[in-house]
Parts: structure tokens; sequence; C-alpha cells
């Protein structure tokens, strides 16, 4: 995963807490070494608020967004962390404690390549360009294009209420993608849905993810074509760009609408709640500033009677972040998870395993954020990590 971002913050008293972001690792570790240490070392640990709104008033001076919130997002989940383990509890308890026991989860139907660089794949891996890759153990994202309907049966069978798939990608990696996608085009990325629906009916609901690649009348197109099949939601269907835009589409496509794991600011969120742009907030907890910010976003969703559903296609401290929020709260719909990263790649991460009973994740009893990285993955070869100490 060479865009993951591990992060590990020792104390005093020997608690090490553990976070993670995900994009442009090399940048989000340049400002936790070379400017955020400066503030951070020397600190109680404990006072997370500040911390939090120290950092981000500061970034504002140069944009609160992009690699600056992501490195605030892993510092934030690594303090819950700390707080978990040094008052012994689990970090949906520091929140308020238990509303939901388990969270409902819908598989995203990547693979195991998906956002990882294998020998095969020595180019850079761009965001909403994963490979198709082979057929394979647990390579859904070649299943759900090839034998669409034997994978719903196999996730429904295996106790999952929803399944999601990129399946138009391909046509907006064609030239002009964006801005033009034939009729014939949409029918191929629609397929995978009416196979399922003509097969198994609606015993499995279906989601479409655009990956935020559409302008508003291919966008349109798509929902049109995608109303016959009744979807749970269609997702970053088109471009983030203009919250507007993205209420206008809302208003004229006639399906369910979920935005954004792209929005970082949270002036993102609360303009698309006060527009009316979606029915369903769509959260990265990495992403928007950690636990903390995303505990806030999940509140003023719940205001508008808007339900959340939490990100995750890229780390298992993602993913367990948006489940500590989910059962500290009555607002999240659906967590995300990827069935091969979480049997083929978590488990060479973190040091306990992530469990999906019948389409539900058991809310962690462990103290702190419920995991923590292999200890080898900070040591060997030099080069490979930062440490910056007092």
């Amino acid at each position: 995963m060479p865009g993951l971002l591990l992060l590990r913050i020792h104390t005093d008293e020997g608690i090490v807490g553990c976070g993670e972001t995900y994009y442009a690792p090399e940048a989000v570790a340049a400002l936790v070494h070379d400017w955020m240490h400066h503030y951070l070392l020397g600190k109680d640990p404990l006072e997370i608020e500040k911390h939090w709104r120290f950092l981000y008033e500061r970034t504002t001076n140069f944009g609160s967004r992009g690699a600056e919130l992501r490195a605030i997002s892993a510092i934030d989940l690594a303090l819950w962390d700390i707080f978990g383990q040094a008052t012994n509890l689990p970090v949906w308890q520091l929140l308020g404690g238990c509303v939901q026991e388990s969270i409902k989860t819908y598989n995203s139907c990547g693979g195991p390549s998906y956002g990882a660089k294998t020998d095969a794949q020595a180019s850079h891996i761009w965001p909403g360009h994963g490979p198709i890759g082979n057929p394979g153990p647990l390579n859904d994202y070649w299943s759900i294009i090839h034998r669409p309907v034997e994978l719903a049966e196999e996730l429904r069978e295996a106790g999952y209420g929803a399944l999601k798939t990129w399946s138009l990608d391909f046509a907006a990696h064609k030239p002009n993608g964006p801005i033009y996608v034939s009729d014939a085009d949409v029918e191929r990325g629609l397929e995978p849905f009416r196979a399922i629906r003509e097969a198994l009916g609606n015993s499995i609901e279906l989601i479409l993810d655009g990956h935020g690649f559409f302008q508003l009348p291919v966008a349109l197109r798509i929902a049109a074509k995608l109303r016959q099949y009744d979807i749970l939601w269609a997702e970053d269907l088109i471009r983030v760009d203009s919250i507007d835009t993205v209420a206008d589409f809302r208003q004229k496509a006639g399906i369910p609408v979920a935005v954004s794991e792209m929005f970082s600011g949270p002036d993102d969120f609360r303009l698309t709640l006060e527009k009316r742009a979606a029915d369903y907030v769509m959260i990265d907890p990495t992403w928007v500033g950690g636990i903390t910010q995303t505990k806030n976003l999940t509140r003023l969703a719940q205001l508008y009677n808007v339900p959340v559903v939490m990100h995750d296609c890229t780390g298992p401290l993602t993913l367990l972040s948006g489940v500590q929020v989910a059962a500290a709260s009555g607002n999240v719909a659906w967590q995300e998870s990827v069935r091969a990263h979480i049997g083929m790649l978590y488990p060479k991460l973190i040091d306990t395993e992530v469990s999906i009973v019948q389409g539900m994740i058991p809310i962690p009893r462990r103290a702190g954020i419920g995991a923590a990285w292999l200890p080898e993955l900070f040591q060997g070869e030099a080069g490979k990590y930062r440490a910056t100490a007092l």
C-alpha cells in the first residue's frame, strides 16, 4: 500500500498510540516531522481537542485541507488511541458510550491488488484507476464485472446486505469520458446491476461509485438508467467541486445520492446539508480531521436527518475509527469494508483480526482504537520510516 502512512506516537509512560492516513504519505510525514512535532512533543497527549484546534487553526494560514488535514487526522487517531489505553476503555466509550453493538457493513468490490503495488504493476496508482486484475481469491473487482450474479450470491450467503461497484470507471477513462459517455457504455457499465436484479431480485442492496469522474449531463444520463435497479445510493457520480451543481443533480437524478469521501473541510459538509445535496453523507475519518472531526460531522448530519456512511478502501485504522464513531452514534447507517483487504492485507499490518459476522462488524472491546501496528513495520531497513523525539 504505497499510499498508506502509518503513524505511532509514544508517551513517556510507554503507551504507543497508532494512527494512519492515505495518499501522498511523504508529504504528510514531512508535515508531521518537520512542522507539527515542534508543538506536539512534550505536551499532554490527553488534551486532544486543544491539540486539534491548535494544529487546524495554524494550518489555515496556508490551507487547512489536503496533506495538512490528513496529517492532523493521523495524529488525532493516535491521540484517541492513547486516551483509550490510558483509561483502559475503547474509544467509543470515551465518545459517549455504546449506541450500536455492531455496525452494518457493505462490501466494496475491490480486490487484493486494489490500492496495492504489485510486481506486475510498476506504475503509479491514481485514485479511481485501480486495476481490475485477474480471477483469484477475493478479487471481487474482477468478479463483479465477469461473474456478478455468483459474487452477489456469495456475498448474500456470507450475510452482506449490500455491495458496491465502480463498473463505469472504464468509460470515464476514455478520452473526454467525464463529459460524454455513450448509451452503449452506460449499458455496459450497469450490466452487473441488470444481471443481479434479474437473477436475485432485491435480495441484496446495490451501490454505484462514480469516483467523482462525471460532469452533470453524463451523471444525469447514468442516473436515468439506474432508476430501474432500485439502488441504495449513487456515490460521487458527479464531480463534487461545485456543491450547487451536486444539489442540482440530486434534485434531477431521481435516485438516492451520497457525497462525499472527497470532502475534507467542514464547510463542504455544511453546505451539502444546507443545500439538500445528499441523501447520505460519506465521511473518511482519516481525511476530514480524525475521530474528533468525524464525530462533529456525524452529529451535524443528524441535525438534518441525513444519515452518515463511513468510508474505507485504504487502511485498517480508517475502518476501525469509523466503527468507533459509529458505535457511539445513532446516525451511522453503513461502514464500508473491502473483504480482500480485511482477509489478505490488514493481517500484514495490525495485531488483531477485523471480524465481520453476518454482514456486521462487532464493535471493538479492546482499549483504544482497537488495533496496533505490527512492531516489525517500524524496524529494519533505513529510510522506511522517520522518527522525531525530544
